[in-house]
Formats: structure tokens, sequence, C-alpha cells
């Protein structure tokens, strides 16, 4: 019978794949890679971690942005990128049961056959798992929520072997402790996600989509504040500043004004419905100064359109080669979204830092991309820092969507004070050894 130690890959180039995040952060080389292929691969690499005190660190698509996934010790790593089985799609319940595996944009494939869609886009194909694990949002999260909106119910292996079903395939419910949004966020830390039931949404009959350029930051958002305020339906809405249309414009080969721009999709019940939208959106953006509105209305210019905003990373990438990326994810309360960006940017100028802002400005996330090289390493360090405690000190979030991983965890005590001890409490009575992905959220 083959055992875990016996299946562990310590091939040194295979482990040398598992010391880097998307960012660059570089971690050790774990101890070996346990790649599971069904439930029982799961168990069975808990209970030899639990009887040699060997930690567990799971994997899956390898999108994390914050330190989730890197190895400080001797830990394994649990690869659950081949539990990719979608195992029911039910479109009269608007569900889906699917292992962790699983990625975005597979299941989007199959719902489409249902003319339905899962919703949360966070911008890079990452596994269903590693998304309820981080509680991942990203472009539509101002209309369809986030992960804890859209994961209806999981199964779990805790560090004691248990597996255990938490929520219900129901909309809502009011039965007992919410264990399942305890474990969504958790970062593998509390449990291993081995199944999801995720909710469904129908694709819109008609959808228009915009890019809007403004003079300033100020007005973009304002004007994006307003089309909230007003209730339109708004599916997606994202800030780009004048930097990061400059890198699209150089990666993509495309002549926007090199200026701050919204990038909006609008869906409405009919096709009258979606032009009286997108003429109420051009009379309020130009009240906002708007200096361009551009609208897609076919499937390819929209895809077209949207290619220019989910390509910025690539594009600042390409812009900055032999850097790595400190890429910020504070969120704010909306009335601070204006005052967040220009403290990022007066920030970028006083630390000499090349930055670009883009985020998901309908739910106040903002993010900062900082390019820095080993001699502006400390440099953008103290820029993340300054704009975390810029973000605390206006009652906004150190992470709105990446997670706490290892980055973010030393402002935990500064956002969430006292709560910080009933965190520690969950996790000794959930893992009292330790061994599910140690050191990251707590120490």
């Amino acid at each position: 019978m083959t055992t875990v130690a016996d299946r562990l890959d310590i091939r040194a180039a295979a482990l040398d794949e598992y010391t880097v995040d998307e960012t660059g952060r570089s971690g050790r080389r774990p101890r070996g890679i346990v790649r599971a292929a069904d439930l029982d691969d799961v168990l069975g690499t808990v209970e030899w971690a639990r009887h040699t005190g060997t930690p567990i660190i799971c994997r899956g698509a390898g999108t994390s942005l914050e330190g989730h996934l890197l190895a400080r010790g001797d830990e394994v790593v649990l690869d659950l990128s081949a539990l990719d089985t979608i195992r029911a799609i039910s479109p009269t319940d608007f569900t889906a049961t699917v292992q962790p595996g699983v990625t975005r944009t597979r299941l989007n494939a199959a719902a489409a056959a249902y003319g339905l869609q899962f919703t949360v886009d966070p911008g890079a194909d990452a596994s269903l798992g590693g998304m309820a694990a981080t509680n991942a949002s990203g472009t539509t999260t101002v209309r369809y929520g986030g992960m804890h909106a859209n994961t209806l119910a999981l199964q779990a292996v805790f560090a004691d072997g248990t597996v255990a079903r938490l929520g219900r395939a129901v909309r809502k419910s009011s039965s007992g402790y919410d264990l399942k949004d305890l474990l969504i966020g958790s970062a593998g830390t509390l449990g291993i996600i081995t199944e999801l039931t995720v909710r469904l949404h129908p694709i819109p009959a008609w959808q228009r989509a915009l890019r809007i350029s403004f003079p300033s930051v100020a007005d973009a958002v304002a004007a994006a504040v307003d089309m909230l305020g007003q209730a339109l339906p708004v599916t997606r809405a994202e800030l780009v500043d004048a930097a990061s249309m400059a890198a699209i414009n150089a990666y993509r080969g495309t002549r926007h004004p090199v200026a701050p721009a919204l990038f909006l999709d609008l869906t409405a019940t009919s096709e009258a419905a979606a032009a009286l939208d997108e003429a109420e959106i051009r009379t309020l953006c130009t009240s906002h100064r708007a200096l361009e509105i551009v609208a897609a209305q076919t499937h390819t210019a929209q895809h077209n359109l949207w290619e220019d905003r989910h390509h910025l990373f690539f594009a600042l990438k390409a812009r900055h080669p032999g850097h790595r990326f400190l890429v910020t994810d504070t969120a704010v309360p909306y009335s601070r979204i204006a005052d967040a960006v220009a403290t990022a940017e007066q920030l970028g100028t006083l630390l000499d830092l090349d930055i670009a802002v883009a985020g998901h400005i309908g739910d106040g996330n903002v993010h900062v991309v900082v390019p820095y090289t080993p001699q502006t390493a400390d440099r953008a360090r103290d820029f993340s820092d300054q704009v975390v405690r810029h973000a605390l000190s206006v009652g906004g979030t150190a992470s709105g969507e990446h997670g706490i991983g290892l980055a973010k965890k030393q402002y935990l005590q500064a956002e969430h004070g006292a709560a910080v001890e009933l965190m520690t409490a969950v996790k000794r009575a959930l893992d009292p050894l330790g061994l599910l992905n140690p050191g990251k959220i707590l120490d």
C-alpha cells in the first residue's frame, strides 16, 4: 500500500515552482508536494500530517497575492488542482456543485449552456476552492457580491480528520452557527475545502459596456458614486488612473486618452431599457466633466473593452521589466475613495515610486500597483504601510479581497482589536496542533 511519504514529490525543480506567488514574493522550498486525486487522498494526507507533526499548505491555481501559499519551514503542499470535477449544475435551483480545483472560467463555460453564469470575477482564472478560502471578489461585486454571498454550502476536512458539510444549498438559512462563512476567507487555516455549492445567476439578455475618461480621479470617483446613488443597473464599475491607461495603450496597442477612466457594465431587460440607462449615464458623466465616452454594444466590442482592463497587471509588468510588484488591497467607505486615491498619489510622489491605481470603485476597493526593485523595496513597503494605515484611520480595511496571508497580518490588531483574541481561540479550537497553513493570518 502506497503511503503519503512514498508519494511525496521532493524534486528540487518541482519544489521551486511553489516558492513564489503572483507578485514574485518568495518563500522557502516546501518539504514536498502531495497531489490529491480524491477525498481519500486529502484524508490520508491530514492523518499522516497529524501523526508526523507536518504542517499542510493547500494550493489550487496558485493565484494568491498575499503569501498564503508560501512555505516558511517544513510544510507539505497539498495540491488540490486535480480535484476539478463539476459534480452538478442545477439550472432550476441556480446552483452548481464543484470540487475545489474547478476554475471559474471552466464553471462559466459549463453554466453558459443553461443561460447562467458564475459571477465572482477576481480577474485571474482562480480555482473555486481558493476563491472561497480567500473570500475573493472582483469586478462584479458591486452587483452580485463576493464569495461569501455566492457560496451556499461546502464540504471541509478538519485537522482531526473530521469531514463536515457546512451550509445548505438554499438561498437563506437561520439554522445554528454559520460555520460555512467562518471557513470562507480563512485561507486554509481552519479546514480544507473539498467541495462547494455556489450560486449561479442568469446571463443578462441586454448588456452595454462603456469606457469613460475624466480629467481627474476625483471626477471619476464622484461620477461612480452618483451612479450608485441613483440605483443605475451597474454590474461592473472599475477605476483606472492615467498611468494605468498609458500602460494599457503600450501593451494593447490602443490609443485611449491617457487620463483616469471608468470601465462600466450595464445590464437591462430590453434594448430600450439599455439605451435609456446608457443615456442617463452619459448625462451624469458629462456633468462630471467627462472627456470621452465610448460605448460597446456588440459582444466582440464588449470583450475587447474589458480585455483592456483585465490585462492591466500584464501591461504594468511589461512596462516595468525586471521589477517585482506590490499590490495594495485596501477598501474604504464610498465617501473616502477619492481621498484614498489622492493619498496614494501623494505618497507615490513623496517616495519617488512609479505607482498605478486601479480599483473596484463600485465597492470601495482601491488597488495600487507598486513596481519595485531590490533598491526600492523598502520604499515600496513603506508606501504599503502608510496606505493601509490611512485606510484604517478612515474606517476602512487592510484587505478588501486578497486576504491577510503573510503580508497583512501585522495590521490585524489595529483593525480588529480584541477580536483578534477570538480569532485565535477559533484557530486553536479547530486546529490545536497548528498544522493548517501555519503563520498565515495569525502567528
